[in-house]
C-alpha cells in the first residue's frame, strides 16, 4: 500500500504507460494523452476535471512528489528526455497547450526541489522565464 496515499493516483495513471510516453519524450514528440499526470501542474490552473484530479496542491505537495522514489524519478527521467531535443521548441516537442503545461509543471518543480533539470527546461525553452502563473498562485 502506497503510504502517501495523495501521490497513489500519478501511480496507477502512469504504470501501464510510462514507457510509451519515455519513448515518445525520446523520439521528441508527444503523440498520446499523460501530460496531467507526467508533468503535472497545479491543480489550481486545471481547467478540465482530469487537469483538477492530478493537479499538485501546492509546494510541499510538490516535494512530495519530489521524494516519491518512482514519481520523483519519473518526473526527473522525462525532464531529461526532453532536454535531449533542446534543438526543437516546447510547442513542437509537445504540442498546444501542452507546451504551456510543460512551463507550469517545471516552474513549479523548480521552486519545490533543487534539481537542476527543471531550471535547465525553463532556460532551454522558455528563455529562463519561469511560469508567471504558477508564480502567482503560490505566493
Amino acid at each position: 500500500m502506497d503510504a502517501q496515499p495523495d501521490l497513489a493516483r500519478f501511480l496507477t495513471a502512469q504504470a501501464p504507460v510510462i514507457d510509451g510516453v519515455l519513448a515518445e519524450l525520446q523520439a521528441g514528440y508527444k503523440e498520446s494523452h499523460w501530460m496531467w499526470f507526467v508533468f503535472p501542474q497545479l491543480g489550481a490552473l486545471g481547467r478540465s476535471a482530469t487537469a483538477r484530479f492530478y493537479g499538485i496542491e501546492d509546494l510541499e505537495h510538490a516535494r512530495r512528489y519530489l521524494a516519491h522514489p518512482v514519481l520523483g524519478p519519473s518526473l526527473l527521467e522525462c525532464t531529461r528526455a526532453v532536454l535531449a531535443h533542446g534543438d526543437r521548441s516546447a510547442h513542437a516537442i509537445f504540442g498546444s497547450p501542452d507546451d504551456l503545461k510543460f512551463r507550469s509543471c517545471m516552474t513549479l518543480f523548480d521552486l519545490a526541489g533543487s534539481h537542476p533539470e527543471f531550471r535547465q527546461a525553463l532556460e532551454r525553452f522558455y528563455g529562463g522565464e519561469p511560469d508567471p502563473v504558477t508564480v502567482g498562485v503560490l505566493a
